[in-house]
């Protein structure tokens, strides 16, 4: 009894479904026409946005493309002026060796003075006694 209320309604739905289907079949005609206009104005602005996209791609590239050629300038620039530097580093050096080579030199050269002018007022001291 239960299977049978079961396949009453059943039924029931099933004569719907196929009274909605029916009326639906008048109306497939005009959606696949929406359809196919929506398909349309889709497959337009795809392009649309393949071709900006393009666009825009080729303007990435190029920016890309400039800042890579000045990044290529500027790590020139700086290895130069890192070869400069270390020049200058060295140069610096050499001239802080010869500064300090040469005042070892006036200090040995101011001793000696301070030596030998001792020497000549011991010898004036020495001569003065002398007749």
């Amino acid at each position: 009894k239960s299977l049978r209320m079961e396949m009453e309604i059943l039924e029931k739905f099933f004569f719907f479904a196929q009274m909605k289907l029916a009326e639906k079949d008048g109306d497939k005609f005009f959606f696949f026409q929406s359809l196919k206009r929506l398909i349309s104005e889709l497959e337009f602005f795809f392009f649309l946005e393949k071709s900006n996209n393009e666009s825009f791609l080729d303007k990435l590239f190029f920016f890309f493309k400039h800042k890579s050629d000045e990044l290529e300038k500027l790590t020139q620039f700086f290895f130069l002026l890192i070869h400069s530097l270390s020049q200058v580093q060295e140069e610096n050096s050499l001239l802080q060796d010869t500064v300090r080579r040469e005042c070892e030199e006036r200090f040995e050269l101011t001793a000696a003075l301070g030596r030998a002018r001792e020497q000549v007022l011991e010898l004036r001291r020495l001569s003065g006694a002398l007749p």
